[in-house]
């Protein structure tokens, strides 16, 4: 059910009243409404709407309750709207603080997957107030969708393969250009890692590679982790634990819904995106525990465990992302339950050297309502991957800081990019928000695009 954000308001548009709790009577809703919201309970607790009547059983208008302090997701409440109001067209009689975050919240409040059934559909018109721009939230929310689709798309339709129509789609959509390199040719190539964790599947392991946008911009590359799905190879995950393995390619799921903002919007950057995709699985030429794999980069990493493959297709990728020096590198990956052991599922962490760039994703973040949370890259924790065989181990000899060691071991591949930050997104929401049903879920790319456009962009 797409919310239409409409320019202009037709006379038969009925207004919306937004309410903080306690403040019902300064609403200038007129007296008759304002004595109907008493007498139905209403006092303007966030989130809950409450339709006014009109003459002859027509509707007059609709309270909306909206929180009087900022925090977290609270600008995207309108996004209740959506599944709310009745069908028809609506403009805001009192006007949202933050009308450009209300309009993308609102948008995106309209999702809904659809691939598997029709979703009931409601003709829902919303005039877009002053301060937003209803093409900016409808392209804030397209890369939302397609980022929420991948994810909620299972494995069996979203393999490695399905993953490589997806970026060719949005490649032709954006008359962007894509290579991709697959099976053996990874090897021939001097892409071992990707080509080891991936060969056991039905679908050969590929690199993908798009990019777009004149060669003499600023170097803005996103690398995102493509693991269709993940059995945990064999080091086996127990059934509960695969319920969700659809999601492992959050990652790239992620990086392409950014890749769609910066080229809907024609930002002045030299865009590549990688995405190294493959599937976890079990067969006799399964990499195994203990194994010494070269990477791309040289380093030879010991396998602790199979189950730790996201770090060994990000690594290939994010060596071959550097070698050509980008202004901006960000990976992005469902890469450790340590992560949302830590910060949950809504606030993922990130890592980066670079102080500036840190403080302009934690700004960009607040902004847009698209919350992350900066943890440390703590060099003295280097020593708990290593090896006796090998250069590193791709885990850590012990259970403590997870995250941290990924995030670690990531950057032994990045050394010539500018700027580079790691994004470990966990790229689902376990429960139903105004802004976002439950499932597959967009985090840190809006935040991402303001960075981007404000700093990158020319």
């Amino acid at each position: 059910m797409p919310v239409e954000i409409v320019a202009r308001k037709s006379k038969n548009a009925l207004p919306v009243y937004c309410v903080t709790k306690g403040a019902l009577d300064a609403s200038e809703a007129g007296a008759d409404a304002i004595a109907w919201a008493k007498a139905n309970g209403f006092d303007g607790a966030a989130g809950r709407t409450l339709v006014i009547p009109g003459e002859n059983g027509s509707l007059a208008g609709a309270f909306f309750g909206v929180e009087a302090d900022r925090s977290g997701f609270s600008p995207l409440i309108y996004g209740r709207l959506a599944k709310a109001l009745p069908a028809g067209e609506w403009y805001f009689a009192t006007g949202p603080k933050e009308p450009d975050l209300a309009m993308v919240g609102l948008a995106l409040g309209g999702y809904a997957f659809g691939r598997y059934r029709n979703p009931a559909a409601t003709d829902l018109r919303v005039v877009c107030p002053k301060g937003a721009e209803a093409r900016e939230a409808q392209r804030m929310a397209d890369g939302v969708f397609l980022t929420r689709d991948l994810i909620n798309t299972p494995a069996n339709d979203m393999g490695p393969e399905g993953i490589e129509k997806a970026a060719r789609k949005l490649a032709r959509a954006h008359k962007a250009q894509v290579s991709v390199i697959k099976g053996n040719a990874l090897l021939s190539r001097n892409f071992p890692m990707i080509h080891a964790v991936g060969r056991a599947s039905a679908e050969v392991p590929r690199l993908i590679d798009l990019r777009w946008g004149p060669k003499d911009a600023p170097k803005v590359t996103l690398v995102g982790k493509g693991v269709a799905f993940d059995t945990g190879g064999l080091d086996i995950k127990p059934p509960s634990a695969m319920l969700l393995m659809k999601k492992d390619m959050g990652g790239a799921a992620n990086v392409l819904g950014l890749a769609s903002m910066i080229m809907a919007a024609g930002r002045r950057v030299r865009l590549r995106v990688l995405v190294p995709a493959v599937e976890n699985a079990i067969a006799g030429n399964a990499f195994r525990p203990g194994d010494i794999l070269k990477s791309r980069k040289g380093i030879t990493v010991e396998v602790g465990n199979t189950d730790a493959e996201g770090r060994l297709v990000l690594a290939d990728a994010l060596a071959y992302a550097d070698e050509e020096q980008p202004d901006l590198l960000i990976d992005m990956a469902t890469l450790t339950g340590a992560a949302r052991v830590a910060l949950g599922p809504d606030l993922p962490p990130f890592f980066t050297d670079n102080d500036e760039l840190a403080a302009r994703i934690s700004a960009a973040a607040d902004e847009r309502a698209d919350p992350v949370w900066r943890m440390p890259l703590w060099s003295p924790y280097d020593s708990r991957y290593s090896s006796r065989s090998a250069d590193i181990n791709n885990i850590s000899n012990d259970s403590f800081a997870g995250a941290i060691i990924a995030a670690l071991f990531l950057r032994r591949f990045v050394e010539k990019a500018r700027s580079w930050a790691h994004f470990d997104v966990f790229g689902w929401s376990p429960q139903e928000r105004p802004h976002c049903p439950v499932g597959g879920e967009a985090q840190a790319i809006r935040a991402l695009d303001s960075v981007i456009a404000k700093h990158y962009a020319g």
